[in-house]
């Protein structure tokens, strides 16, 4: 294999070895077994067909969150709105699945998920259009615009779409709008949701590598000066990537609801896993096939960070350190990457 290909495969699979070594010493550190407290969170991650479930389960929203992220970082957009858009997605695609109880569920899934991705795409469009238009910078606006998600899809819940008591919670999801079950174990249920978050990927993977749309929002990524000399619009460029990067957000969220129990919206669903469409992109280096093993790997640590901390007594904190490591070693490669190519480029100069 070409060493070119080589080589971003390394980075991050070096990146996890290391950072397993170092949370190693931490274990021993408080009294642990490394190898027990390992094997342990493999057996809890893939050990059993409920593990396994559970942890692709996890996965699938990360896959499409990932790809929302590492989408725009291709296209040189930072959106860090992956955590509002997923929300306003399943809250928007959500309002339209409750109403879907009389279609048949072969028109209500494409209906259902279309309108999640539309709405995910219009939010973070608001970005796009600010910094198209205003020059506002795309990390601070998506940040805002996440707290302005946040709450309201906590004023939602608690509000117009408020049923019963207890956690805030909309109205369940016709049953026409559920994702068909690939596999059912105890009390996980297994969607077809992480057959189409991989089958997206690859979608993703091929618009970027074999498309002129890819191949000129890769160059307004690269460079944007010399893509407008090229005749590229920067301003198009930019909002047609936040809103397809909103759009792989919602398409998270509503899909999330559509495949997981109890099929409701609820105020706190993202849990952050907009968020952990960062680091994913970052590890994938983003590349979508990449994105999807390493959401595979954070949700295998998620996974089986559970049993770590109940069969071995280890704090999940753990997990949380790992990921931390492998994310600064990533960065970390191209920052030395950038420095050693700037100083052949002096020296070729000199």
């Amino acid at each position: 294999m070409n060493r070119s290909k080589i080589y971003p495969l390394l980075v991050p699979t070096v990146s996890v070895l290391i950072a397993l070594a170092v949370a190693s010493v931490i274990i021993v550190i408080i009294g642990k077994n490394p190898i027990t407290a390992y094997a342990v969170m493999i057996r809890g991650a893939f050990g059993g067909a409920e593990q396994l479930a559970n942890t692709i389960v996890k996965m699938t929203p990360l896959v499409l969150t990932g790809l929302a992220v590492g989408f725009g970082f291709r296209a040189g957009v930072f959106n860090i709105g992956a955590e509002g858009q997923m929300a306003i997605g399943a809250l928007i695609g959500s309002m339209v699945a409750i109403n879907m109880g009389a279609v048949p569920s072969i028109i209500t899934i494409p209906v259902v998920i279309v309108t999640g991705m539309l709405g995910g795409a219009i939010w973070a469009s608001i970005a796009g259009f600010l910094k198209a238009f205003t020059g506002a910078h795309e990390v601070i606006s998506t940040i805002m615009l996440n707290w302005i998600a946040a709450n309201l899809a906590s004023f939602m819940v608690t509000g117009p779409l408020a049923v019963g008591s207890g956690t805030p919670k909309s109205p369940e999801i016709a049953e026409s709008a559920k994702l068909p079950i690939i596999m059912k174990v105890q009390a996980t249920e297994l969607s077809i949701g992480i057959i189409i978050a991989v089958i997206v990927a690859i979608i993703m993977q091929i618009i970027l590598e074999r498309t002129t749309m890819g191949y000129e929002l890769k160059g307004v990524g690269f460079n944007p000066y010399a893509a407008e000399y090229g005749g590229i619009s920067i301003k198009k460029s930019i909002i047609l990537t936040m809103a397809i990067s909103g759009a792989l957000a919602g398409m998270a969220g509503i899909i999330d609801i559509m495949g997981v129990p109890p099929h409701r919206f609820v105020g706190e669903l993202t849990g952050g896993r907009g968020f952990d469409g960062i680091t994913i992109a970052l590890i994938g280096r983003n590349n979508p096939i990449g994105i999807i093993f390493a959401a595979l790997l954070i949700a295998a640590l998620r996974t089986g960070s559970n049993a770590m901390q109940i069969s071995a007594q280890i704090p999940d904190d753990i997990v949380i350190i790992i990921q931390g490591i492998v994310i600064f070693l990533v960065a970390a490669e191209r920052i030395v990457a950038s420095i050693i190519y700037w100083k052949r480029k002096r020296g070729e100069l000199a």
